[in-house]
């Protein structure tokens, strides 16, 4: 038999797992299922600016050859100009990489980085593709506890308890998915600290940075110290409804003069790939440069802000679920009375709701938290839509016993 490689033994991504594949099954026999497992914003209605989509069909033409490695001159000047406005120093073009989405320049940080049986502290719960590409690397993914109590920031005493000699970086997810957190200047101030003092390397992966609500300030990790190798991940599929356009960043930035040899390790992984895809490039700059239209969204009359607010009230009025509100981001982790519902398995529990409703979420261990008593919502479908999805899943939790 041909066997996969052994790398792959301990990666997974619950997103398009067991549940996404029961998901088809039960497609394919004629139920409609709604998707509510993973934040693809076109699907509900949401598009992309205009003046973006227009900008690649005009540049079609001049997208037929290869770009720099990098990416586009003009589309890293554009992210250059972001992060200068933001407030990091020292910015060059050469610091920045375009890519195939944000999946594809994780990977690249995260391998050009770890050699085998090094050590990455990624939080808990996590978006699980920064566990997958510490493992697939051959490193260590040590979770680090986000506290449920405190807004879902991340505990630092608990950061300090898992260092070891062998950590050689710090994820962090800000604003965060699952939970929607957006982490306080003060709390990212200690971490960059911390990082500093353990020369660690910080992953900021900062895609949804402009989905904010209620008025809360975001800070960018790169903006707190030149002391710290920072790598700053942002794209396209979020902030700009752009998912399926695969487009992404990533930013090197703070102490660069200690990172020659990791810059040159991640020039090479670029060039392996030649480039990423070109018409995508050109839509950066027309994002970046534009009307950020996100904003009027996020608003509290705003489509998305609306639709927070159905799904937190909704949820929270579920017997057996709280919920923390979140302040990023378009998804709630609420946490189940396992208790009351004789939760042993949350993966069971989603697939006993997928059957019973045609919902399909993703359980808590799928963003590898550590007990079966969250899920995750992403609360994306329009008004109506939602609340009549969040309906079934209160009248599933009415008689819900899990059977062991």
């Amino acid at each position: 038999m041909i066997q996969r490689s052994e790398r792959l033994n301990n990666v997974s991504y619950d997103l398009f797992g067991p549940l996404y594949e029961r998901a088809k099954e039960l497609e394919q026999e004629g139920h409609p299922i709604m998707k509510l497992n993973i934040g693809n914003p076109a699907p509900f209605g949401f598009q992309a600016p205009p003046e973006v989509v227009q900008h690649v069909i005009s540049n079609l033409s001049n997208a037929q050859g290869y770009s720099d490695h990098r990416g586009l001159l003009s589309a890293r000047e554009a992210v250059k100009r972001h992060y200068t406005t933001k407030g990091v120093a020292h910015v060059h073009t050469d610091d920045i990489f375009l890519g195939n989405g944000l999946s594809e320049l994780i990977m690249y940080a995260v391998e050009a980085l770890l050699n085998e049986g090094d050590e990455v502290l990624v939080p808990m719960p996590d978006y699980p593709l920064w566990t997958a590409a510490v493992r697939f690397s051959g490193g260590k993914a040590v979770h680090y506890l986000c506290d449920e109590e405190a807004d879902w920031y991340p505990d630092v005493q608990d950061i300090k308890r898992k260092l070891t000699p062998r950590t050689r970086a710090l994820v962090l997810i800000n604003p965060n998915n699952p939970t929607g957190a957006v982490y306080s200047r003060e709390v990212l101030q200690e971490l960059v600290k911390l990082a500093e003092e353990h020369q660690l390397v910080i992953f900021s992966d900062e895609i949804y940075d402009k989905i904010l609500y209620d008025a809360t300030a975001f800070t960018s990790a790169a903006t707190l110290s030149d002391s710290v190798l920072c790598v700053t991940f942002s794209g396209l599929s979020k902030n700009y409804l752009a998912a399926g356009y695969r487009a992404g960043w990533m930013l090197v930035s703070g102490a660069k003069h200690k990172a020659q040899s990791y810059i040159g390790g991640l020039n090479t992984l670029a060039s392996l790939r030649v480039c990423s895809n070109v018409p995508a490039q050109f839509a950066i700059e027309a994002a970046l440069n534009g009307q950020q239209s996100i904003h009027e969204l996020t608003k509290p009359d705003g489509r998305l802000g609306q639709q927070r607010a159905i799904c937190y009230e909704k949820l929270t009025a579920i017997p057996g679920i709280t919920c923390v509100k979140p302040k990023g981001a378009f998804y709630m982790f609420p946490k189940l009375d396992v208790k009351k519902f004789n939760i042993k398995d949350d993966q069971q529990f989603a697939l006993d709701l997928l059957a019973n409703q045609h919902v399909l979420l993703v359980q808590g261990s799928g963003f590898n938290w550590h007990q079966p008593d969250h899920f995750r919502v992403v609360y994306l479908p329009e008004k109506l839509e939602l609340s009549r999805t969040l309906d079934k899943i209160a009248a599933f939790l009415q008689s819900y016993r899990q059977v062991v």
